[in-house]
């Protein structure tokens, strides 16, 4: 498995990232069993957060007993700095270790939040607090749309070491500014930030619940995936193409060991190719929100 140098934080980066909401869908054996697989298969980057239902919980055991192979990521929603400070400690006692290596904000959606975060008694100061006391390594920060409020953190937050965002051809095929995560992987990379690719596997929404109800939905995720081992290798090249340091993967667990294969094969995309997959997907629907509503 190919690595990637993950900004300034010192890690290469496996360039999948293991998406650990896989793991609540499983039971604790079939969770024991995931981790083992995806570590065999030489991924050594981790992503978990607290809303992901069970995940933390499952995670746990076999992240304690291989902790010096996984580079860890978890996230709180919280922007003030008590809430982030509870959600921290309720983390590191979930998972079961004592010390996370990239903490992020989790879900940035408003210029307002991004007050909030970095003023006084926001959630950066408990973050600076804990990595100055050994409990968290590297800041990061994750936003599932709004492109200009990325590059708007990365300007406002100078200790800020990773960014996790959408990237796949559909919002590369947008001509549209809040689509604009090219803008993003620039600005990351001039300042020596590590980028993180969500949604790369994304179709499009799920039709609506009065279509299809959400227990006939065939996957557990938020969108709708694609599927096959070719558009998942596709999609894969595709994303890591386009320069991220790591890729992560859709969170049904059926779907993981085809982005492993896809990951392992990965040797590059040719341009015509990317185009060519741009121009087919650019008039789909976008699964990324352009914004959510409060």
């Amino acid at each position: 498995m190919q690595t990637r140098s993950l900004g300034t934080t010192g890690h290469d980066s496996s360039i999948m990232t293991f998406g650990a909401i896989a793991l609540n869908w499983l039971e604790q054996e079939g969770a024991n069993q995931m981790v083992e697989l995806v570590l065999d298969h030489g991924i050594n980057h981790f992503d978990v957060a607290p809303t992901y239902g069970d995940a933390e919980l499952k995670l746990g055991p076999k992240l304690r007993q291989h902790r010096e192979e996984i580079f860890l990521g978890c996230k709180t929603q919280e922007r003030g700095y008590e809430g982030a400070k509870r959600k921290l400690d309720a983390s590191l006692n979930r998972l079961g270790v004592d010390y996370i290596d990239l903490y992020q904000v989790h879900g940035l959606e408003y210029e307002e939040e991004l007050d909030t975060i970095t003023g006084n008694g926001g959630a950066l100061e408990a973050f600076r607090e804990a990595k100055a006391d050994g409990r968290i390594g590297h800041i990061g920060l994750t936003s599932h749309g709004n492109p200009q409020l990325t590059l708007d953190a990365i300007d406002r937050i100078d200790d800020l070491e990773t960014v996790m965002f959408p990237m796949n051809p559909v919002v590369v095929g947008k001509d549209d500014d809040k689509y604009d995560y090219e803008a993003v992987i620039e600005r990351a990379n001039d300042a020596g930030i590590g980028t993180l690719g969500i949604k790369a596997f994304a179709k499009g929404p799920w039709p609506s619940t009065d279509e299809l109800p959400e227990e006939d939905r065939p996957y557990a995720n938020w969108y709708q995936p694609v599927d096959t081992p070719a558009e998942i290798a596709e999609r894969f090249d595709f994303a890591a193409a386009q320069g991220l340091t790591s890729v992560i993967n859709p969170g049904d667990p059926k779907l993981v060991a085809m982005v492993l294969d896809a990951a392992e094969r990965y040797d590059g995309m040719e341009e015509a190719a990317q185009r060519s997959l741009i121009e087919k997907l650019r008039h789909e629907r976008s699964p990324v929100p352009e914004q959510l509503h409060h």
